[in-house]
Parts: C-alpha cells; sequence; structure tokens
C-alpha cells in the first residue's frame, strides 16, 4: 500500500556512528535515477534503482523522504511501504553479496530551497525547478544511501514539460517527446547530484575541448548576455590557472554553470554543473567589487571540482577541507589570473570579519572538529569559521610552508584519494610528504583549537635614539608574519606613511628586533598573511588616526581599518570614534571594497546598533556628511563605482524623507546616476520606514516592476511602514502561514525590524522567540536560518530582550538551526549592550 509522508514525523537525522557502520557494510555501485517532472505543480515522480553489494549479513536502511511511496522491492521482493518511518525505509536481513533496490515515490517541490524548488517568475509566468541536494535533501528527490563516503555512478534521466531543456552533472541529450538522459557521473557523492530543469536561457562555448555553458531564466536573458564574455573569460582563466597548480586534469565531462532563483547559499558545487543564486545576474548597476565577488565566487566553485569533488570528505566533521580550500584557492586565483589583483582585500575588510566574530561567540568550534556527531550537527558549521577563518589558516599555512610544498602536497592528496574519500589525518598526511616541517603540529595549534590570538607591537628605547621591537603575543598559535615600518611624509598634498620596511618574524617572537629610530607606525601583520586581531601601541594608534588613508597600500588599510573594527567591538574604542575615522579618511580612499567594507559596518552596527537612541542622529548624521562627500568627489563622473556606494549609504542614513523623495519622483540622482530597479526599491523601502510613503506606491513600483525581485522588494516595503496594520499582515505571513518562499519571507523580515520603529513593535519581540520556535520546527532547517539570522529583534537593544532569548534556549528546545542562529544573535546583543556601556 503507498504510504503517505503525513504519516510520517519529521526527518531524522544521521549520525557518524550510522554512516561509519553503514560504509563497512555497503559498497554502493550505481544509482539509475528517472525523474517525471511532468505530473502537475506540487509533486513530482521519482524512480530509483540502486545496485550494491552487502559486504557481510546485516540490517542496515535507504533514506528517503517522499510524499507517496507508492513501492519498493529488494531483488525482486517486495518490501512493505508501512515500514518506512523518519524518512528510512529499514532492509532487514540483507545476505553478503549482490543486490539491487527499486523505489517508486512520488515527492514533493519545495519553496525553501531544500530539495527540487521550483519557482515560477512573475514576469513571463515561466516555471524552473532544480535541486539543492546538500547534507541530506538527497532524500527529498531520490532514495539513497545518503552519506558523502558511500559514492557511486549516477545515471539520470528526466521527463520534462515540452519546451523546457534540462542539465545534469553530465552532458545531457534531448531524446524527444521530453525525454533526457545525462552521460552517467563519474564515482561522486549522493550531495552532490543535480538537476536544473526549465526553458532556461542558455549560452554555450568551448574551451580546450571542453563544453562550457551559462545559463539562467529567460527574463534574465537581458542582463547576463553582455556580461557572457567577462563570465566566460573568469571561467577560462581560473580553469588554466588551477590546471598550472594541479596535476590531475578536470575531472568531469562538461563545465555548466547555471543561475537559479531563490537559492540559499551564494553557488553550489556540484560536479559539471555549478549552480549559482542569480542575483549575480546584475539588473542594476554594480561596483567593479561586486563584480569582483561574482569572480571569486566563480573561482571558488570551480576549486571544489578538485577538492569536494574529486577528492571528497568522509564524515562532514571535515567539511573544511572543502570549503576552506576553495575560499583560499578561490582568492589567491583570482588575484594571480584575473585583473582582479587585489581580492585579497576584500577578503580583509568583509570576509575575514566574518570569521572573527564567529570565532568569539559561544558557537565557536575549531576548524576541523572531532566532534560532529550527526547531519544536524554538522549544519551549523558553514560559518566564518569553515571558511573565512580556515582560508585565513591556509594562507598562513601557505606562508610558513612555501607555496611549492604546499602544492606538491595537495597534488599527492589528489593523486591517493581521486574519486575517493579522504580526512584531516589523509590531507595533513599528503603535506608532510612534501615537507621536513612538522605539518601535524601545525595542524593541532591551528585547526583544533578555537578563539582569536592578538598580536600587539611593544616598543622600548635603546641607545642613541634606538629602540626594539617585541611583538606581544596573546594566544597560542605560531605565527609568521610581516610588521610594517612606517615613517611619515609629509608633502605638499598631505601627510603620507610611507614604508621603511617590513619585517620578517616568527611568534611568538624569541628576542626583541632592532628596528633603528622609532617609527611613525609600527603595523603587526601588515600584508594580512595571518589569522590575528592586531592592537597598536600609542604612537601608532595616533598615527593611524591622523595619517590612514596616507598608507600605501590598500592592503595594509585593510589591516588596519579590521583592527578598529575588532576594537570597538570589543568595547576599545567608542563607535562615535570609529565614525569620526571613516568620515576623516573614506573621502581619500581608493579601493572600493574598502569603502563598501567600511561603510557597511558603520551602517548595520555602528549606527544601527551600538550606538545609543540618544547618539543616532548625530550618527546617522555624519554617515550622511560622509556619503554627500563621496557624492561629491565623484561629480566628474569618473568613479561610478564609489558613486554607487555613497548614494546607497546616502538612501540607508537618511532621517528626512525630502531628498530622496525628490530622487524617486526625478528618477535620478542629480548627476548621475539613474534610479535603476534597485535603487528605487531602495529609495522606497527607506521613505517606508520614515512613513513617507504608502501602499498605493508600493504598488504602482510594483506594476512597474514586476519581477521576482520586485516581489521582494514590496514585501520588504510593506513590511517596514510604520503602521500597526503592515507589522501585524507581515507578522502573520512569516510566522502564521507556510506559503512564503525563503526569499520572500527574507524580505519581509528584512522589512519588519527598523531601529525607528523599536517603540511600535516592542510587542513582537516577546512573541518573537515563540512563533519561530513553532515556525522552525512546521518548515526546517532552511526557513529556520532565515528566521534566526532576519527576523530576530536586532534592534531591541535592552536586557528584557536578551532575558527572553536566554529563556528560550533553555526551556522551549528550538530546532539545531534555530537554536544557533539565537546563540549568535543573543551573543551579538550581549555585546551591543556592553558597547554601549563603555
Amino acid at each position: 500500500m503507498p504510504v503517505p509522508s503525513g504519516s510520517m514525523s519529521c526527518m531524522s537525522v544521521l549520525t557518524r556512528d550510522e554512516a561509519q557502520t553503514r560504509a563497512k557494510l555497503l559498497d554502493v555501485h550505481r544509482y539509475t535515477i528517472a525523474l517525471d517532472l511532468t505530473t502537475g505543480d506540487e509533486t513530482f515522480e521519482s524512480r530509483t534503482v540502486v545496485r550494491f553489494t552487502a559486504r557481510t549479513d546485516a540490517d542496515t536502511f535507504v533514506e528517503l523522504k517522499p510524499a507517496e511511496l507508492r513501492e519498493a522491492t529488494l531483488d525482486g521482493h517486495p518490501l512493505d511501504p508501512e515500514t518506512l518511518e523518519d524518512n528510512r525505509l529499514p532492509l532487514k536481513a540483507l545476505t553478503a553479496g549482490e543486490h539491487e533496490l527499486r523505489i517508486d515515490a512520488v515527492m514533493r517541490y519545495s519553496r525553501t530551497g531544500e530539495g527540487m524548488h521550483r519557482f515560477t517568475d512573475p514576469t513571463d509566468g515561466e516555471t524552473y525547478v532544480y535541486t539543492q541536494l546538500f547534507m541530506e535533501d538527497v532524500q527529498r528527490v531520490f532514495a539513497a544511501f545518503d552519506q558523502p563516503d558511500l559514492k557511486a555512478v549516477f545515471d539520470l534521466s528526466v521527463k520534462a514539460p515540452a519546451g523546457w531543456s534540462v542539465l545534469a552533472n553530465g552532458i545531457t541529450t534531448d531524446l524527444g517527446d521530453g525525454h533526457w538522459q545525462a552521460t552517467p557521473t563519474p564515482l561522486i557523492s549522493t550531495y552532490l547530484v543535480a538537476v536544473a530543469a526549465g526553458p532556461w536561457h542558455s549560452v554555450r562555448t568551448e574551451h580546450r575541448g571542453l563544453p562550457f555553458g551559462l545559463h539562467c531564466r529567460r527574463s534574465l536573458a537581458p542582463y547576463l548576455d553582455p556580461d557572457t564574455d567577462e563570465i566566460f573569460e573568469i571561467t577560462r582563466q581560473c580553469y588554466d590557472r588551477y590546471h598550472e597548480k594541479f596535476e590531475e586534469p578536470y575531472p568531469f565531462d562538461s563545465y555548466d554553470q547555471a543561475f537559479v532563483p531563490e537559492f540559499n547559499a551564494g553557488a553550489m558545487e556540484n560536479p559539471g554543473l555549478v549552480t549559482f543564486r542569480d542575483e549575480f545576474v546584475y539588473r542594476s548597476a554594480v561596483t567593479d567589487t561586486e563584480r569582483q565577488t561574482r569572480a571569486m565566487v566563480i573561482a571558488h566553485e570551480m576549486a571544489h571540482m578538485w577538492f569536494g569533488d574529486l577528492v571528497t570528505l568522509r564524515w562532514w566533521d571535515d567539511i573544511w577541507l572543502n570549503e576552506s580550500f576553495a575560499e583560499y584557492m578561490g582568492y589567491q586565483t583570482l588575484t594571480e589570473a584575473t585583473r582582479f589583483t587585489d581580492s585579497w582585500v576584500d577578503f580583509g575588510v568583509m570576509r575575514k570579519g566574518w570569521g572573527y566574530d564567529a570565532d568569539q561567540r559561544p558557537s565557536t568550534h575549531p576548524v576541523a572538529p572531532e566532534e560532529v556527531n550527526d547531519t544536524a550537527s554538522a549544519l551549523l558549521n558553514f560559518d566564518g569559521i569553515s571558511y573565512a577563518k580556515g582560508a585565513s589558516a591556509l594562507r598562513q599555512l601557505v606562508t610558513w610552508l612555501g607555496e611549492k610544498d604546499f602544492l606538491a602536497g595537495i597534488n599527492t592528496h589528489f593523486a591517493r584519494h581521486r574519486f575517493a574519500n579522504a580526512t584531516l589525518a589523509d590531507f595533513i598526511d599528503s603535506l608532510a610528504s612534501a615537507t621536513e616541517r612538522d605539518v601535524h603540529a601545525w595542524a593541532d595549534a591551528w585547526l583544533r583549537t578555537t578563539g582569536v590570538d592578538t598580536l600587539r607591537p611593544v616598543v622600548t628605547p635603546g641607545e642613541e635614539g634606538t629602540y626594539t621591537l617585541q611583538v606581544e603575543h596573546k594566544g597560542s598559535r605560531p605565527h609568521r608574519i610581516a610588521v610594517g615600518l612606517y615613517d611619515l611624509d609629509v608633502a605638499d598634498e598631505g601627510r603620507h606613511l610611507v614604508l621603511r620596511e617590513r619585517l620578517d618574524l616568527d611568534i611568538p617572537q624569541s628576542t626583541p628586533q632592532p628596528i633603528g629610530k622609532r617609527p611613525t607606525l609600527l603595523l603587526p601583520n601588515d600584508g594580512d598573511l595571518t589569522y590575528t586581531k592586531v592592537r597598536f601601541d600609542p604612537e601608532s594608534f595616533k598615527a593611524v588616526t591622523e595619517t590612514l588613508s596616507g598608507l600605501p597600500s590598500p592592503l595594509t588599510r585593510a589591516v588596519v581599518w579590521n583592527a578598529l573594527r575588532d576594537a570597538v567591538r570589543d568595547g576599545e574604542l567608542p563607535p562615535t570614534a570609529y565614525l569620526d575615522a571613516a568620515r576623516t579618511h573614506l573621502p581619500h580612499e581608493t579601493d572600493l571594497a574598502l569603502v563598501q567594507g567600511v561603510l557597511a559596518f558603520a551602517s548595520a552596527y555602528v549606527t544601527d546598533r551600538y550606538v545609543t537612541p540618544e547618539q543616532r542622529p548625530a550618527a546617522l548624521a555624519t554617515l550622511s556628511s560622509l556619503c554627500r562627500d563621496l557624492i561629491r568627489r565623484t561629480e566628474d563622473g569618473d568613479n561610478p563605482g564609489l558613486r554607487l556606494i555613497a548614494v546607497r549609504h546616502c538612501v540607508n542614513a537618511a532621517a528626512h524623507p525630502d531628498t530622496i523623495a525628490a530622487w524617486l519622483a526625478e528618477g535620478t540622482v542629480p548627476g548621475g546616476p539613474e534610479l535603476d530597479p534597485e535603487l528605487r526599491w531602495r529609495v522606497l523601502a527607506r521613505l517606508a520606514v520614515l512613513g513617507a510613503t504608502d501602499e498605493t506606491a508600493i504598488a504602482a513600483e510594483l506594476e512597474r516592476d514586476p519581477s521576482a525581485t520586485g516581489q521582494e522588494g514590496a514585501a520588504r516595503c510593506r513590511a517596514a511602514l510604520p503602521t500597526e496594520e503592515a507589522k501585524a499582515q507581515a507578522w502573520e505571513a512569516m510566522f502564521a502561514r507556510d506559503d512564503l518562499s525563503n526569499y520572500l519571507f527574507t524580505a519581509t523580515a528584512q522589512g519588519f525590524w527598523q531601529p525607528e520603529q523599536t517603540d511600535l513593535v516592542r510587542q513582537y519581540v516577546p512573541r518573537y522567540y515563540e512563533d519561530a520556535v513553532a515556525l522552525a520546527a512546521r518548515r526546517g532547517p532552511a526557513i529556520a536560518d532565515a528566521a534566526g539570522r532576519w527576523a530576530f529583534p536586532d534592534y531591541a537593544i535592552d536586557e528584557d530582550n536578551q532575558a527572553l532569548g536566554q529563556a528560550c534556549l533553555r526551556d522551549a528546545d528550538p530546532i539545531p538551526a534555530l537554536r544557533r542562529k539565537l546563540v549568535d544573535q543573543l551573543d551579538d546583543l550581549g555585546r551591543a549592550l556592553r558597547v554601549r556601556q563603555s
């Protein structure tokens, strides 16, 4: 009898012990999967044949989360569908030898970006589906032994509606009548299987005999086409550079990049079919830094073809091996092979702070944690530690080991474990084979520990006006760093700091280092080659506040800005002092990533959370004044990226509606830019916060831009309106109904809480905890993550909110994805309280 999923409880999680037991028992050979996407808007059909070997007589199970299990057979004998429980179908009394499992099921489409996500484009009514099978979502699409170390060949066919094309891990062939066949894959893990189907707009080329493709929704074709040359060029440059670095050639038969709607991550490294969030197809003007970010994601995902896809982790405790490596290689390869030669600046000022913040919360964990007991726990570790801290650790490793030995070890790793699985121990052994250095000790110090070290210069006077330098080290990790010695140069055009020399030091430092005369500025970690906080001696701090913009290298300036950011978060530097530094130095800054990074922290944290309500008007005025300066500086039109950043932040900081309302009415900022859709929705959202627009204006704007992005913009604006009715409707949409997609939920949440509206929404603060726990339990990890990230009452900076949150963690038993977000949010809330009180 078919079993509907309504009779099942929530998905169970796979434990490491269960995975290890099953890996010892089974050798999985091949999946033959047939998907029928023509059966309706809510469900699709999934038929799977799994051929595998059992090494001994034993019991095991296969994972499946169907809307309906129609039929299951093992070696031709029927299995009772009623035994399906908690997404597991038992396979009882397996005998040693070959087996064939057949599953016929009906599966549900997703609106949350998990499993087979279905999206209908409001612009033209066309529908698209794509898979995101990461971690444990394979079972939402087909039956599988769902763990990364049971690799197999996947042979996939798809029946699709007329007019659709089908993409997959291998080259797909249109067999006619809507039937598509993909070439079988090499041995890959279940979570890397990918399908994307719909009336795609596709652009194709070849490079070195390999088919390359770019794909997006038809409505985005006018925006993708002008960028195809740039995207293909970045793809070719990265491909060629990886082939210079890696001895193992690209291991799959094609390389497609699909920009898909409502994607939860930045991208996913499916072999041969990388999926990207389609915000990377730019509908509106963007800065060169944003183009660099897209290029970095392309480089990051291509690195995964080797590290992650060719060689795959055995269990999720080694997720850092995937993400840290791809993060490091992405930035490094972009710097070496493309026009984006300063990409480490963006990493330093934007990405690295993500790692520093995560590493100072109660939820911190080692880069390579030893205790990841199940998939629910593993999902929580896709954070700033696994990405940014891990990439920083690898950059420090390359600095300490040397790139030649590092790449030799990497290539040994690929050769030893190609199309197989590997652990941290395997990786370290491969590196150790290429060097005499003690890589195992380095790994213990860097990968098995938590927290952020701190380096501070201590200068001691000696004889005849000379000085020595000792770098004070708070922490336990070894570091190989450069210390920059900068002298003041007063020229006609202003005060500049000139590099005297960079001292290469190993930390802990054994003896003081002679430095001659006292420099104006001593900067540990110049060049940003390690992962550490930096603090200044008093003279250096004075030099920084006076001449930061006079430092010659943007990467050096990024280190300094990060140090100031850390000091604010730690309560050592008043947030208003950070704003003053931005007001003084950003008008002279030339690097767009630095401008964007500093303004992002100044607005999202300093003005919105760290200053008191009484200080906020003055802080917003400072930010607005700074942005107007940048706009005036770019009146000649020679730096449109800087002007765009300034205009965006000028809108965000507007305390009064008159100026930005005039921009919206005129459709342009005087002197440019014209207001494209992104800017129009940004202005309208700020006007909504300020009570200077209404539903009529929002509906008119949505009619002007009925796209998916327009739908999100309208949801954000409606939730931001400062009326009790608007807030009640937004709250009901988020927490009482379950029909919002992941993106529309996020947009609504982003509009709901506003610093200007704390009194209006105060009643919702206690409601949040109860409603978010219930929502997360109903809708699962993706929406739980969004509820914890975006729907949290960020601007209720008070002890009552903190007490409510702690009580929720203690008594309400939120699912792990929400619990982790609440722990982090409450820690950030406590930090904001301390900053205000310092």
